[in-house]
């Protein structure tokens, strides 16, 4: 494939976004709403105190703001943005996977990961994706739209609202951390991402109050986005998934590979790092026989000591297969001498602890399934 052939990788099909709502707006923005619905300018405050400290989206159940106002309110500024579809759990119901539909019957997928140290959640920031890699079910369907800032945010505050009612097994709890590895190229999204970043990570009643260190955005390698995003000031863990470090076989694997580089990928990678302070996290998806060879593995090591020395860390993934592909897992043997071989090179290595094969885990099975 060519870069010519390649789509335009910031664009999204032209569909109807959601209904606005309180996520989408800054603290002016929202007390600009509510006095334009003659209002008084402290109801967005109580607004969004209930939303982002106490996690409640329903207005009628805000017994401080009257009555009158609440149905008012609710309708402009708290529009239900996703309905539960399908849920499906595993791992003796600490992996909860959701399937949602949207306003325009769009469907997205989350999916809540509890540990005995941590809880997690990882979503969407789009509806399928762009990006083509034929490995990935999500790729495999296209790219749908763009998701709002609040129906990211939406994704969260729904999980930390599990979390604290001890809907998931091991009693109620605390989300800790948000990973954008759901559907769709984050960085395809650019700033509602950004914006939902901020909503996410700023203290209540402005923000869910994680911690940035929390949250990690993942891309396949949008090196300009990367360089924007340096920029922001933000200081969340960058996942870049490169899957293989040759430019031969990422041109296919990646094929966004075509207009930006490994090596222009990893620079900017580098660029993060060194302003935040942050180790970059290089997301390499194992499949048997296409990248898990040991010259491959002694190459990946050579390239990330190079371009990112003490900033790399390497997360190995065993590939989770959909059904009817020809890609899958690489063998337990295989999988441990790649982590020798890039340990080897001076670089951290681990394999990310797989959950939910029973549950279509990965992203896109859902909805494909649904659709």
């Amino acid at each position: 494939m060519t870069s010519t052939s390649l789509p335009l990788v910031f664009d999204a099909p032209r569909r109807g976004m959601p209904p606005r709502h309180l996520a989408d707006m800054s603290a002016e923005q929202r007390r600009a709403a509510v006095t334009d619905l003659g209002e008084k300018p402290f109801r967005a405050r109580q607004l969004a105190q209930h939303y982002f400290g106490r996690l409640t989206a329903d207005a009628e159940s805000m017994t401080d703001v009257p009555a009158a106002s609440r149905e008012r309110l609710g309708q402009d500024l708290l529009p239900t943005l996703l309905s539960p579809v399908r849920t499906v759990d595993t791992d003796e119901g600490t992996t909860r996977k959701t399937l949602w539909r949207l306003h325009d019957n769009t469907m997205l997928e989350s999916v809540l990961m509890r540990y005995p140290d941590r809880a997690t959640i990882c979503v969407s920031s789009q509806a399928g994706c762009g990006m083509a890699c034929p490995f990935c079910a999500t790729g495999q369907g296209g790219l749908q739209r763009n998701l709002s800032t609040a129906e990211i945010v939406e994704q969260v505050r729904s999980a930390a609202a599990m979390m604290r009612d001890g809907d998931v097994p091991g009693g109620a709890g605390r989300l800790s951390n948000v990973v954008f590895m759901g559907m769709g190229e984050p960085l395809a999204n650019y700033r509602r991402v950004i914006d939902a970043v901020r909503r996410i990570c700023d203290p209540a009643p402005e923000g869910l109050g994680l911690s940035q260190r929390s949250v990690t955005v993942s891309t396949v390698g949008l090196a300009p986005a990367i360089r924007r995003m340096t920029a922001e000031d933000l200081h969340v863990t960058l996942a870049v998934s490169l899957h293989t470090p040759d430019d031969e076989l990422r041109d296919t694997l990646v094929p966004v590979n075509n207009r930006w580089k490994v090596e222009e990928v990893l620079d900017a990678a580098r660029g993060y790092a060194e302003h935040t302070g942050r180790r970059v996290s290089v997301e390499y998806a194992l499949i048997r026989e296409v990248n898990d060879h040991p010259w491959r593995a002694d190459m990946l090591g050579k390239l990330l000591h190079k371009h990112l020395g003490q900033w790399a860390h390497v997360n190995l993934i065993p590939l989770n297969p959909t059904p009817g592909s020809e890609w899958d897992a690489s063998p337990k043997p295989v999988e441990r001498e790649f982590v020798r071989r890039v340990r080897d090179q001076g670089v951290p290595c681990t394999v990310r602890d797989t959950r939910g094969q029973e549950i279509a885990a990965a992203c896109g099975q859902l909805a494909a399934e649904e659709q």
